[in-house]
């Protein structure tokens, strides 16, 4: 390893070490989670940095590879959502339809080369943004359920269906998960550098082409997030509203209907 490599693992596990007693001194309670995040990050990128190398010598494993962070991603989102029923599938399918929709228009455009050395990365972006907006819609949605119980409730008395008295809990939990992909592409090339543009850069691509790659990609995500945001949204409603335009609350098992 080099003089320089080793520089980078240092800095980076001084800077985990100061965000666990930093957050040990605040007493916010997350030095177990930082500490093992970060191992685990560690680990996986350091097999994935061994797998990808074989990944992109073939299309058939840079195929099975995207399902693999599919499959990953719908697990770690459907924990956001375990109170539903079925909600690593939930999220499944709320992440993998707008991901590999907007991935296969991306490839049939020419945006991106149809090689693993292509499809791989940039479905790993889809799969991640996607990922992220169901997480924080599913998360935002059940606090909204449960801190909003009086709400429905009265919208339902009042003569509303279920689907309308979640309508403001579901705009709610939407909006909220957007939020970072909204700033992310507002402030983009005046506060941040995102990571495809800074990669380009230090691969050797001319900042012009950089910039026009990260901007598909930036504008691919908007679409992507709120798509699996909003699909997330209606299978999670699906899912609560119950016979009898009842609406059925995870976890508190109360039942509202008119």
């Amino acid at each position: 390893m080099s003089q320089a490599a080793v520089g980078q693992v240092v800095v980076s596990v001084a800077l985990v070490l100061a965000a666990i007693a930093l957050s040990w001194r605040a007493r916010i309670g997350l030095e177990r989670e930082l500490a093992v995040v970060s191992i685990r990050a560690i680990v996986q990128l350091t097999a994935v940095g061994a797998v990808v190398t074989l990944v992109f010598q073939h299309v058939g494993l840079a195929a099975a590879f995207v399902l693999v962070m599919l499959g990953v991603a719908a697990w770690t989102s459907g924990r956001r959502i375990r109170a539903i029923p079925h909600g690593p599938l939930l999220a499944g399918a709320a992440i993998g339809l707008p991901a590999l929709l907007a991935l296969g228009l991306l490839l049939a455009a020419q945006a991106f080369p149809a090689t693993p050395r292509g499809i791989v990365p940039v479905a790993g972006i889809l799969i991640g943004g996607a990922m992220a907006a169901a997480s924080l819609t599913g998360r935002r949605l059940l606090e909204e359920l449960h801190d909003r119980l009086d709400e429905i409730e009265t919208r339902l008395l009042l003569g509303a269906s279920a689907r309308e008295a979640l309508a403001t809990p579901l705009r709610r939990a939407v909006t909220t998960a957007l939020v970072p992909a909204l700033d992310q592409t507002r402030i983009v090339g005046l506060v941040t550098l995102p990571g495809t543009f800074v990669g380009l850069v230090l691969g050797g691509a001319s900042p012009a082409t950089a910039a026009r790659i990260q901007l598909t990609v930036l504008l691919s995500l908007l679409f992507v997030e709120l798509t699996a945001s909003l699909l997330l949204a209606h299978l999670v409603s699906r899912v609560v509203i119950v016979a009898g335009e009842r609406i059925e609350v995870p976890q508190a098992q109360a039942r509202y209907g008119a």
